[in-house]
């Protein structure tokens, strides 16, 4: 029992003693640190403010405001343990091998990272275009820093790493996907009739752009048929049910028109051979 408060008084005085000599470096210690606090938050917001005043990109914004708020904070952390009279090179060291292991390990991530800032500040397409990249068409629907999502006609929602929207072949075709098809015509038809009446149908159809003016003209005069190219741009969202009805259109048109649509022909001879 004396031995128990032996211990007690000796952690007591050791207490005392500690508080005596680094009292007021902890208190400073404390100050920072919440000086470092209050600050960054207050930072933080400035940067808001001024980014949203001048139509900065939220994401991009908020990614760079985010920044600055922990380097002050960081900063004012290392000046607080370097009151405290703990040498903060070892310290700092021991972060930088902390982050470059973090670094190699995650360099997918941040690859990614560095190229949603690239897209962000290039901006290349924006939310709501319509792109084609690695194959892959949707309208995108969200750009973040580490990825970009795309949303199909089907309701698909496809998430692009934005390190492979980088160094690709990007096309941006705005808030409509072309189309391009052909429908065959008979040569003892008049082609130049054909052509006006695909022209007609697909100009009046509601969800065709009215901005894009279709394109309708013989493509190549094939065996059975001379065939009529046909493009025009649709919606994104309703690509394949447009495209779709105006085929039936067409088709339905070209009838009421008594133009014809051949069948595939072959022409086989056959030759008898004399024997001698």
């Amino acid at each position: 029992m004396n031995q128990e408060l032996h211990y007690v008084q000796q952690f007591y005085n050791q207490a005392i003693e500690f508080l005596a000599n680094y009292s007021f470096q902890i208190i400073g210690a404390l100050i920072i640190v919440v000086i470092g606090w209050f600050l960054s938050k207050y930072i933080f917001n400035l940067l808001l403010k001024f980014f949203n005043k001048h139509d900065f990109d939220v994401t991009l914004g908020r990614f760079a405001a985010n920044g600055v708020r922990g380097l002050i904070f960081g900063a004012m952390i290392i000046v607080a343990i370097g009151k405290l009279g703990i040498s903060i090179a070892p310290f700092i060291a021991a972060v930088g091998a902390v982050f470059l292991t973090a670094g190699l390990a995650i360099q997918g991530s941040v690859a990614n990272f560095a190229a949603g800032i690239s897209l962000i500040i290039s901006r290349p397409f924006k939310i709501g275009d319509t792109i084609l990249v690695n194959k892959i068409y949707g309208e995108v629907e969200e750009i973040k820093l580490a990825y970009t999502t795309l949303r199909t006609e089907d309701e698909e929602l496809i998430t692009v790493p934005n390190k492979n929207m980088i160094g690709e072949v990007l096309i941006n075709s705005f808030k409509y996907r072309i189309v391009e098809a052909n429908v065959g015509i008979s040569y003892d038809d008049d082609i130049e009739k054909a052509i006006e009446i695909i022209r007609n149908v697909i100009d009046n159809f509601e969800n065709v752009s009215k901005e894009n003016k279709s394109i309708i003209g013989i493509e190549k005069f094939g065996d059975n048929a001379v065939e009529i190219g046909m493009r025009y741009w649709i919606p994104t969202r309703s690509f394949f049910k447009v495209q779709y009805a105006v085929n039936l259109a067409v088709y339905k048109a070209l009838g009421e028109a008594k133009l014809t649509i051949p069948y595939p022909q072959r022409e086989v001879r056959i030759y008898e051979q004399k024997m001698v």
